[in-house]
This record gives structure tokens, sequence and C-alpha cells, in this order.
């Protein structure tokens, strides 16, 4: 993974000229062209003032969890602690939400926006155990650039 390279071209398409919808779909389409294992690559956001969260841009096999409920699954799981969450193996998830039989582990990286989670990133990957700290880093970085856009 070439985290420089990522980052910079993750900052060109934040600075473009595209609307927000755009330069969402592009950082999903980029990503997911770029990093070999990252197999579904999508953006989830508060669905206004209830306690679930709606699914926007992606990029991947489509998926039938449009709307998850705060605290179901991952996604739902990241948007009541406000924390990152690496799974190396779905499998061992009790509370995970089956988005495809070929996933095999799931990072979930949260957006703020003045303190405030509003969102997050969710990248799913037909390999077990493949996420280090460099996903997390890049992920991050992706989210407090997003985080300007909204």
């Amino acid at each position: 993974m070439k985290l420089d390279t990522l980052k910079q071209n993750i900052s060109l398409i934040i600075e473009g000229s595209n609307s927000k919808e755009n330069k969402l779909q592009s950082i999903c389409d980029y990503l997911e062209a770029e990093v070999t294992y990252y197999d579904w690559v999508g953006f989830y956001f508060k669905n206004g003032d209830k306690n679930e969260l709606k699914l926007g841009p992606f990029t991947g096999e489509p998926t039938e969890h449009t709307i998850i409920p705060f605290g179901k699954g991952i996604c739902g799981q990241v948007a009541i602690s406000n924390q990152n969450f690496v799974v190396q193996d779905v499998n061992s998830q009790d509370n995970y939400i089956s988005c495809g039989w070929k996933v095999k582990s799931e990072i979930v990286i949260p957006i703020f926006v003045k303190g405030e989670n509003i969102g997050q990133i969710d990248i799913d990957s037909h390999t077990a155990n493949i996420f280090t700290k460099k996903d997390e880093e890049l992920l991050e970085f992706v989210c407090s650039k997003v985080s300007t856009l909204l």
C-alpha cells in the first residue's frame, strides 16, 4: 500500500470541483480500484434525527443494508462507540450483519464533524485477517478529509 500516494490522490478528489456526492463516489471508486483487498467501499451517514444510518455512495456489490439501526452490526456499533472497529474475521462477531458470503473481514472508521459522529466509511474484504494499522491510518485520513465536505 502506497500510503502517501493514496492520501495525495484522496486530497485531490476532495479539492476538485465536483459535487459532494460525486466526490464521495469518487473516493469509493478510487479506494476499491487501488487497494486490491478493498472489495466493498461505502459511506453510511446518520439518517436525520433517527438513531439509524443510511447508505450513501458505495462501490461494490449491491447491499440490502441501506438502513442500519444504531447498535446493529459493525456499522451500528461504531455509530454508538465512536471508535474504529476492525474485524479480522466476521465469523467471530455475534453482532455482525452479513452482506454476503464472500465477506471475511471489515473495517469501519467514524467521521466526525465538530466532535459529532455523523457517519462512517465501511470497507469489506473477501480476505480474512487483512487489515493493518496502515488501513486505519489511511481511512482516518479519508474521514478527516470527508468531514470538510459536510
